[in-house]
Parts: C-alpha cells; structure tokens; sequence
C-alpha cells in the first residue's frame, strides 16, 4: 500500500516510476495505491521485501502487510470484480453476499 506525493513534476516522475517498478515486478493492483503479489513461501515473500526496499520512492508512505493464502481467501469482494491474480482462485474461495 502506498500514499505518494504527486506535486510536483519530480513527484508525479516517481509516482510513475514505483508504480512501474511494481508492475514489472508482478505485483497486481488491487485498488488504486494498493497492490498485491502472491509469493510461495516466506523466504520468497522476504526476498521480494527486499527488493521492493530496494525501489522505493523518496517521499511518500509505503507500508507492506503480509497475510496467508487463507486470510487473503477471506477477503469479501462487497462491490466490483476479482483481479487477474484472484482468477487462480476457485469460485468456492470466495465467500458471495
């Protein structure tokens, strides 16, 4: 999840540089600011922290929060549609309202 400053002409160029970054790397978005990638395993999960550390922006918020396979499962799609990644998923991963 990311908050950044686009201000500037220089703020909007990093902006547009992590998001880039993000993308390449295979991260999905999910929402606007807020991405997601699925890893294998922890160690997989810590060398793309790494990376991702290693690309971010100098100003602005970015905050990484972990969650299992089962908890991201939980998650309520309440309005909208699932993303390209969450199509990996089986329809009985989803919980509909």
């Amino acid at each position: 999840m990311f908050d950044l400053p686009v201000a500037s002409k220089k703020d909007r160029k990093e902006y547009a540089r992590f998001r880039k970054y993000l993308i390449n790397d295979g991260y999905d978005m999910l929402q606007f600011s807020v991405y997601s990638r699925i890893t294998q395993n922890h160690d997989d999960a810590r060398k793309h922290i790494g990376r991702l550390s290693g690309n971010l922006p100098p100003k602005g918020s970015v905050r990484v929060m972990q969650v299992t396979e089962k908890q991201y499962n939980s998650m309520l799609i309440m309005v909208g549609e699932r993303t390209a990644t969450e199509d990996f998923l089986t329809p009985t991963d989803f919980i509909e309202l």
